[in-house]
């Protein structure tokens, strides 16, 4: 995970602190648990500042560089990482935000550096519009707050956060409809349900979250935009940087696999031939293709994230290019984990192992947006153009 030159992951999340991380991995999944020590020496590492700039009290990093990060973080701890991710999504969409001009975002950036949480609240149920479109009612104030009234699903950090980063369809102004987007402090006007409990990803406590006229203040309110497709940066910001952090967290879970398997395969003997499994040809004909698969997801990451942080202008084909690398990583770190658990026998069936757990947790990859046929709607439209209509 040496992509970025001069840049030293250690620095920013240390071999000790790893291994205090995994170290703590099973025991958050088996007891279904917010990782509430990992987010506290994360914090004291400075890790949730990582994208603000220097000027601002963070790290300064670039997306290509947290990329490395939480490849890093996710092989210590998928539900860690996938959890942390979503903080980072707005520190990230501030940074490319900033980037361009824009300080919409600025006070993200503060309260980051300061050791707040931002939680991510786009999902809900059966809106397969996602950002361009939401069911969450969001109410003008007289002061130009917004108050949002709906529920949101797969809410990650949810014990834990300060800001809620989300939107709502305000139908009621001279200019309706328009998308609201904005952050709620956590107040009494959001419950949040004890409804997680998942197969796997159970250290996210990404629970539902319930909004009963939870206030954005004017100052919080970030946009007013027509529903439907928008090239606005805030926008681009929140696809780009969610599809290549979550693309990040799935390709090192591959990576922890691909460890995994290695080092069971040069510990296991077989009874057959006496040799250990590291020397018979099936399984290093597992193992090559774990690896060929997993070397596949590297540079695909530091292009685009480059691309983000350097302005690129790929027009039309972004979304395209960001959805393909989402699924793209999400199905090989999954074929990734299926070869790994072949490699390690029967023994990686129990609860007790990592690969059964690494196994579990890649499948929420599938999940998150881009899904696959969103995935394959974009791309065949950046190339075909617009089903024609009926």
């Amino acid at each position: 995970m040496d992509a970025v030159s001069d840049f030293d992951p250690a620095r920013y999340l240390s071999d000790d602190l790893l291994e205090r991380i995994r170290g703590r991995a099973a025991a958050v999944d088996a007891g279904n648990v917010f990782p509430d020590d990992d987010l506290a020496e994360l914090r004291a590492a400075g890790y949730l500042a990582i994208l603000v700039p220097r000027d601002l009290g963070g790290a300064g990093l670039s997306l290509a560089e947290a990329s490395v990060l939480q490849q890093r973080l996710a092989g210590a701890a998928p539900a860690t990482a996938l959890a942390i991710n979503m903080h980072l999504v707005w520190t990230g969409v501030a940074k490319v935000l900033a980037d361009r001009g824009d300080d919409a975002l600025r006070f993200v950036q503060e309260g980051a550096a300061a050791g707040e949480v931002f939680a991510f609240g786009i999902s809900e149920a059966g809106n397969d519009l996602v950002l361009f479109g939401s069911d969450t009612a969001a109410t003008p104030q007289p002061d130009g707050g917004y108050a949002f009234t709906g529920t949101k699903i797969f809410t990650s950090l949810a014990p834990v956060w300060d800001q809620l980063g989300l939107h709502g369809l305000d139908t009621t102004s001279e200019d309706a409809p328009r998308l609201v987007f904005g952050f709620v402090p956590r107040t009494d006007a959001v419950r949040t349900r004890d409804d997680w409990d998942t197969l796997g990803m159970r250290g996210t406590q990404s629970r539902t979250t319930e909004l009963h006229d939870a206030l954005a203040p004017a100052n919080r309110v970030v946009r007013r935009l027509a529903p439907g497709p928008n090239p606005d940066p805030l926008v681009f910001g929140i696809f780009s940087v969610f599809e290549l952090l979550l693309a990040s967290v799935y390709t090192g879970i591959a990576r922890r696999a691909l460890d995994v398997a290695v080092e069971t395969a040069h510990a296991r003997t077989s009874k057959k031939t006496g040799r250990t499994y590291s020397q018979d040809p099936d399984i290093r004909w597992r193992i090559a293709e774990m690896a060929l698969a997993y070397d596949g997801m590297l540079p695909q990451l530091e292009v685009i994230a480059r691309a983000i942080d350097e302005r690129a202008d790929h027009g039309a084909l972004w979304f395209a290019k960001l959805s393909g690398l989402k699924h793209r990583a999400v199905t090989s770190a999954k074929r990734v984990v299926d070869e790994a658990m072949l490699v390690a026998g029967g023994s990686s069936y129990f609860t007790r192992s990592e690969l059964s757990r690494l196994y579990r947790d890649v499948l929420a990859g599938q999940f998150h947006p881009s899904d696959p046929e969103s995935a394959h709607s974009t791309v065949a439209a950046a190339w075909l153009g617009p089903v024609d209509p009926a």
